[in-house]
């Protein structure tokens, strides 16, 4: 049975497209359909951190019934497949964020997994998309203001009487200044999914126009979304055998074994 999953965070520049397209890459990494449906209509990203910013037909021209859904979707080189909404602001203007929740049928028929990609806030927008939803996943990082506006969205989640899953906290250092999970934990009153940690290889990915996933497989973020992603389709993943697959890696690369 397909799922729809959003991707939602109360605050913006919490990591929310880059958890939606890694969570998405790391599902489909074990052999799962997955599509990834960009439905921050005002700032779309998707296609833009997938290579793809530019498509003659995009998630605005079907909410505007002018193309069907399996007209609007692309496959990545990976396998993953994208819906990615239109960067210009004319055609924002000609849609509204609301009727997205009637695709959702349609949306379900084309993989076994669709992540949606999220505006920031509590908006009307994002309110929208929320709706769309089976179940929830809440993006934040580990400080003050981020994990006060996840609190809201769960807060909403739960008006809407729709099922929140968890919680992925990202951008983690793991220093003395930013909140500790348990604390999270407490606060939110919801389960933590993972913890991403801070990594360049991130950033990095986003100059590639790929997900960490395929342009770092081995990186220490790639490893938590495969973890993550491991835990919610209920299949197996070692973290430990790719995190000694990189050190043999640049052990081989500095030429001390073979």
């Amino acid at each position: 049975m397909s799922k729809i999953i959003v991707i939602t965070s109360g605050k913006g520049g919490v990591g929310k497209t880059t958890t939606s397209i890694n969570l998405g890459a790391a599902i489909n990494y074990f052999g799962e359909d997955v599509l990834i449906i960009d439905g921050n209509l005002t700032t779309p990203n998707v296609g833009l951190h997938l290579n793809s910013p530019e498509v003659p037909i995009n998630l605005n021209h079907v909410l505007a019934n002018k193309a069907e859904v399996f007209e609007a979707i692309y496959e990545h080189e990976s396998g993953l497949k994208i819906l990615p909404a239109s960067l210009s602001v004319k055609e924002l203007t000609q849609i509204k964020p609301e009727i997205i929740k009637n695709f959702k049928k349609e949306f379900k028929k084309m993989s076994n997994y669709i992540i949606v990609d999220c505006a920031a806030g509590l908006g009307h927008e994002a309110t929208a998309v929320i709706e769309l939803a089976d179940e929830l996943i809440v993006v934040t990082n580990p400080e003050v203001p981020a994990i006060t506006d996840a609190l809201k969205t769960i807060k909403l989640a739960e008006h809407l009487n729709i099922p929140v899953m968890g919680v992925i906290i990202t951008r983690v250092k793991k220093n003395r200044i930013e909140m500790q999970p348990d604390t999270v934990k407490e606060m939110l009153e919801t389960p933590i999914l993972g913890m991403i940690p801070e990594d360049l290889a991130v950033a990095q990915s986003l100059n590639y126009k790929d997900a960490v996933i395929h342009a770092f497989p081995k990186s220490n973020a790639s490893r938590a979304y495969k973890e993550i992603a491991a835990q919610i389709i209920g299949a197996h993943y070692d973290s430990n055998k790719d995190k000694e697959k990189m050190h043999r890696i640049i052990l081989r690369r500095l030429g001390l074994i073979r």
